[in-house]
């Protein structure tokens, strides 16, 4: 009797999961080396219901019975059907599939494949969108209007009725990067810049592999790819409020030199310590936002910053089209609801009046102006400004003057195939702020909850960096990256010169590749001495054992005087796999950054020696950014052509 009634609870309980709605959650990870797969879409065969996986390869998503089909795809990866059945949990490998990332093909900007193999795309693909990654998502896929950012299923738009779109040109705008080259010590021993906490570009070259196609060079700021992630240096003690890390090894891609790591912590303050924040949104609005990976995407960013505020907190709405306007005045961090109700009223269409917006946000900024808080306009746009005060050098000179005003600024950068990014690296640097492009919902949940107080709380301001290097054992030093950070060695004392700013918990991190003395290098190119001056004369600090001392000046974000920090660096002889997890992701994150520019200093540097540096200094990575790391350069390396180690594979 008893086997009877257990065989009927089993029957029930199938006869109720074959039809009745519930969750289905699982993990997602390369079959290769089980890797977790972030961005990888689950959706519903024959339907238009789907997600996306987190950062750890996590997914849940909603079934209505067991009859229905999960199908997992994912660029460079073969797509997979999963029946549903009574399960509740679906994990799931994916086999790397080379020749189905060889097939895609560039066609302007969007990105189209030669062959669809699945249903579900081929339904996308008829829907008329753009056959490109939307929000690191299939072809197609975006997520609705203005749903709540907790929720993490969207649909595909259904099929339009028009005639499709016309596949449209790539009119991205970047300024052009010329790499610094290296210096001899004995002519120029001291070398100047500004810190910068940019994370804009990685996430920008993200969207471009993952959408496959190689990012443009001057697309490349290594920089911003190197301090995309955290690296734990220590955190400052006493009353400072950043301190200086340092680490110096060989060089993995130029055999004979040598590489230095300069790590800038800044101090993390806790959410409840931190100040309180007059926060002015200033959302582009026009016809260029018109797109689910742009105005659809920033309100759903803008949801998980408004979830983070306090009470004391306060926001305003600012939107500009063709003219700007208030759509909402300063408003408490308490009512949240009001605050999303006016963000979810938000349409876009018309031409972009940019500068005018600027204008007013930083005039709503000032009326509401906390002192010792945290006064910043959180601009959310593709850059597209073509009204009024649009060019760079205009907007660049607004900037400069509303610098001075005390409000800080941050850039939020949406879109593809439009997107002007020189105009929005021109802000942000200009305006004592930072600078994130938000390609998908993953990113704005690292940007806006991971990162919230160093996004928006700057504990640091004009922070610059002079380094001065000993020629009795550098014969020659190079920056890498930093390129439209340099400044002149006579910047460094000058407190009215512009430099960047570090928020709480921020690091900064930098690297100089260094020819010692006594080592011959391709690089260095030969130069008649003067009939006039002969070699300097070395000084007695430098006959010790200093390679080089490291000054630092910064402004506490409301004070006008900087300080000065210093710290001297002594070679120990450090071998490379001896070095910190730290040293060596870093490392790997430059050297990528050097071959997708095709770098003239890349030396030995190869995909393959990338992705084992990175993998043996993943770390906990709690978050899963370095693993995904690791997959963008498996991604690179099929998608460059011009790779000679890994075509040999």
């Amino acid at each position: 009797m008893k086997t009877k009634i257990w065989i009927l609870i089993a029957f029930a309980a199938i006869i109720f999961a074959f039809t009745h709605e519930r969750t289905v959650k699982g993990k997602v990870t390369a079959a290769d080396d089980g890797s977790q797969l972030a961005g990888v879409t689950v959706t519903i065969k024959g339907t238009n219901k789907g997600t996306q996986t987190d950062a750890q390869g996590n997914y849940s998503i909603s079934v209505s019975s067991g009859n229905e089909t999960l199908v997992f795809s994912n660029i460079g990866y073969a797509f997979r059907e999963e029946k549903v059945g009574v399960r509740n949990t679906i994990d799931v490998k994916l086999m790397s599939d080379t020749q189905a990332l060889q097939e895609v093909v560039v066609t302007g900007y969007g990105v189209q494949k030669k062959k669809v193999s699945t249903e579900a795309v081929s339904e996308m693909k008829s829907y008329g969108l753009p056959n490109q990654v939307l929000q690191g998502r299939s072809p197609g896929i975006a997520i609705q209007g203005a749903r709540p950012a907790r929720d993490r299923d969207y649909e595909i738009f259904p099929p339009q009725q028009s005639e499709p779109k016309q596949e449209q040109l790539n009119t991205e705008e970047y300024n052009s990067l010329i790499e610094n080259v290296f210096q001899e010590t004995k002519n120029n021993a001291l070398t100047t810049f500004s810190i910068d906490v940019d994370r804009a570009g990685y996430s920008n070259i993200r969207r471009m592999l993952n959408g496959g196609m190689m990012p443009s060079k001057d697309a490349i700021r290594i920089e911003e790819m190197v301090n995309y992630f955290d690296y734990d240096y220590p955190q400052p003690v006493g009353n400072e409020p950043v301190t200086i890390n340092s680490e110096l090894s060989d060089s993995p891609w130029n055999k004979g030199l040598k590489l230095l790591q300069i790590g800038i912590q800044a101090k993390k303050i806790s959410t409840e310590n931190l100040p309180a924040s007059n926060l002015v949104f200033l959302i582009d609005v026009s016809g260029s936002m018109d797109s689910p990976n742009k105005l659809d995407l920033a309100k759903q960013a803008l949801y998980l910053l408004i979830d983070q505020l306090r009470p004391q907190d306060k926001v305003a709405m600012v939107v500009y089209a063709g003219a700007a306007g208030v759509v909402l005045p300063s408003t408490s961090g308490a009512e949240k609801n009001k605050i999303k109700n006016a963000l979810e009223k938000l349409q876009a269409g018309g031409s972009t009046a940019g500068g005018e917006g600027i204008k007013l946000a930083y005039k709503i900024a000032a009326e509401n102006f906390v002192k010792g808080g945290n006064n910043r306009v959180i601009l959310a746009s593709d850059g597209d400004f073509n009204v009024g005060v649009s060019s760079e050098a205009e907007l660049k000179s607004l900037i400069e003057n509303k610098r001075e005003s005390g409000v800080f600024l941050s850039i939020l950068g949406f879109g593809m195939g439009n997107y002007k990014d020189n105009k929005m690296e021109t802000l942000a640097d200009k305006g004592n702020g930072n600078y994130a492009y938000i390609d998908n919902l993953q990113e704005a949940q690292k940007v806006f909850v991971h990162e919230f107080g160093g996004t928006l709380f700057t504990v640091a301001k004009d922070v610059k960096l002079q380094l001065d290097f000993n020629p009795k054992y550098v014969k020659a030093y190079r920056l890498i990256g930093y390129e439209n950070r340099m400044l002149r060695n006579e910047d460094f004392n000058d407190d009215k010169k512009d430099a960047g700013e570090m928020g709480s918990g921020h690091t900064v991190t930098a690297l100089y590749e260094i020819v010692p003395v006594g080592v011959e290098s391709e690089y260095l190119k030969s130069v008649d001495k003067s009939k006039y001056q002969t070699e300097k004369e070395l000084t007695s600090a430098a006959k010790t054992n200093e390679i080089l001392t490291v000054k630092l000046r910064y402004k506490s974000p409301d004070e006008g005087k900087s300080k000065l920090m210093e710290k001297t660096i002594i070679d120990h002889h450090t071998a490379f796999d001896k070095t910190s997890e730290n040293f060596r992701f870093a490392a790997s994150v430059a050297e990528f950054g050097l071959i997708l520019r095709q770098s003239e200093f890349k030396g030995l540097a190869n995909y393959n020696q990338v992705i084992d540096l990175a993998k043996n200094a993943k770390g906990l990575d709690e978050e899963g950014y370095r693993a995904e790391f690791i997959k963008l350069v498996k991604t690179a390396k099929l998608l460059d052509k011009n790779d000679v180690v890994s075509n040999k594979d």
